[in-house]
């Protein structure tokens, strides 16, 4: 029977992460947890972190200290079997797609499938195909990386991970790599997956978009986290944020606004 508590629960919780690369604390401290089907953006300048604080909820850069739980349960990194679990669970969308040059969309989808879940192939197949229709690619299945535009690279990637059923999605500056004139038909799926109760932790610079959607901002400097709270809170006129300056000067340097500019408030 499930009690107020457990409603309340954040689904993911980092706490106290430390890292370090190079002789360099990338990450100082960092904690954070979100609800269930909550979205929390992280934003900040470049080498503030973000990238790696994802990488380390994903255990794809173990943090060298610090505590990461799943549902109220610690995430064991010693596990094999338990970190391969808990990646199926927590998806993972990266920059530069991370998609597989010599296999089909279908068949990126559609691989984890059948390597990690078991399913048999005509299952995995028809399940790949509802995911890259989701995404708007059902007539691109059978094209290879090299034929298919940046954003629908992504939108591959975003079908493969879905397709895992995830309970939380990371997602690691998902425009970044695009033309700007293909950076909104990646934003419209990430739109339809807030939209639809998909939790979901991302670093990006869309603050104009990002503002729309987001439950939450975090805003990180040189590995710690400087402030956080809602987007009206951080980015309300007056609000003399960390954040609110951050976002002017970058709009000021990219005379950029709007949903797909860089910050366009």
């Amino acid at each position: 029977m499930s009690t107020k508590n457990d409603a309340e629960r954040p689904i993911l919780e980092a706490q106290n992460l430390f890292k370090t690369l190079g002789g360099n604390r990338v990450l100082d401290a960092v904690s954070l947890a979100i609800g269930r089907g909550r979205v929390k953006v992280l934003i900040g300048p470049s080498g503030a972190g973000k990238s790696t604080l994802l990488q380390c909820l994903n255990f794809l850069m173990p943090p060298d200290s610090g505590h990461i739980l799943l549902e109220g349960r610690e995430v064991d990194k010693r596990s094999k079997r338990e970190l391969c679990a808990f990646r199926q669970q927590v998806g993972m969308i990266f920059q530069d797609f991370n998609l597989f040059d010599h296999l089909s969309a279908l068949e990126n989808v559609r691989v984890a499938l059948m390597k990690v879940k078991g399913m048999g192939k005509l299952e995995a197949t028809e399940r790949a195909v509802a995911e890259l229709g989701r995404v708007g690619l059902g007539d691109k299945a059978q094209l290879y990386p090299a034929n298919l535009s940046g954003g629908q690279k992504q939108r591959v990637a975003i079908a493969r991970a879905l397709a895992m059923d995830p309970k939380v999605m990371l997602l690691d500056e998902p425009t970044s790599a695009l033309d700007p004139e293909l950076i909104g038909e990646v934003l419209s799926v990430i739109r339809d997956l807030a939209q639809g109760g998909m939790t979901m932790i991302m670093a990006t610079h869309q603050i104009s978009f990002s503002a729309s959607l987001a439950d939450e901002f975090m805003f990180m400097e040189k590995g710690r986290v400087v402030e956080q709270g809602s987007p009206a809170e951080l980015l309300g006129k007056g609000s003399g944020s960390r954040t609110q300056a951050f976002c002017a000067k970058i709009s000021e340097l990219t005379g950029e606004t709007g949903e797909a500019g860089e910050c366009g408030l």
